[in-house]
């Protein structure tokens, strides 16, 4: 596909947005700050809790913290992948500099998101050897299909909420932002343990949180999803990617 931009220069959609995707991941992986807390923790916490700790038995623990460690490494992918290299890049001057490459726009936003979706989906493949391997997880080949498909478009709301913050906060406030968000998510969405573990206050404030809305949507894939349906769960995702996205965007306007 290819379009004219303001310059006059022709140039190929796909190829800017796939070398603009290639640049970014090659940044992101010279980055072990970022690469190894969002592919190995997920991994490291379903060992400690879904086998170690709670996959003796029936294994209906470790299909579970299959289903919401999944999420929470969604969550990890989209939330740092933005807020904190969208922060940097905007100190430093980077989308002025973007204004005047022959590229489209959207070529930064669409390879974050692409990375994201990819990271998102070399977690869930981490967390399903794990499970099949050493904690006898079972499952047809679609529900394993339909849950990798769920964790990887999973990540998308947290891209949006990253997306704002990346576009508020500082380069140097970004990190401390993001981890006053994803680790309080993450705990009173029920990802690192079943809320009914935990005492009631935190299962009547769960549906607050877009953590809780994508596990339960992935936990249907695995036959353990609570009561409410499937349309909220997903209005609610759609809603908060939506509002967002606006948001950052328009804000990220008026700054360059």
């Amino acid at each position: 596909m290819d379009t004219t931009l303001d310059t006059g220069t022709r140039v190929n959609l796909w190829r800017c947005y796939l070398l603009d995707t290639r640049c970014e991941l090659l940044r992101l992986l010279r980055e072990p700050m970022y690469i190894i807390p969002t592919l190995l923790f997920p991994a490291l916490f379903y060992v400690m809790f879904g086998l170690l700790l709670g996959g003796r038995g029936s294994g209906e623990a470790a299909r579970y913290l299959l289903a919401t460690y999944g999420v929470f490494g969604a969550m990890g992918a989209g939330l740092f992948g933005f807020a904190v290299t969208l922060a940097i890049d905007r100190e430093r001057g980077f989308f002025a500099l973007r204004r005047a490459l022959p590229a489209p726009p959207s070529a930064w936003l669409v390879s974050r998101l692409l990375i994201a979706m990819l990271f998102a989906l070399v977690i869930v493949l981490e967390l399903a050897a794990l499970a099949v391997v050493f904690g006898g997880v079972s499952m047809t080949a679609g529900q394993w299909a339909l849950l990798w498909t769920v964790t990887v478009l999973g990540a998308l709301p947290f891209c949006a909420i990253g997306l704002l913050l990346g576009s508020i906060a500082s380069a140097n406030a970004a990190p401390a932002w993001v981890n006053l968000l994803f680790l309080p998510m993450a705990f009173l969405s029920g990802l690192w343990l079943p809320l009914s573990m935990l005492p009631g206050v935190f299962a009547t404030l769960a549906p607050v949180w877009p953590a809780w809305h994508l596990a339960q949507i992935a936990l249907g894939v695995t036959g353990q999803a609570g009561t409410a349906p499937l349309w909220l769960h997903l209005l609610v995702l759609i809603v908060v990617t939506v509002a967002c996205c606006v948001l950052a965007l328009r804000r990220l306007a008026r700054a360059v």
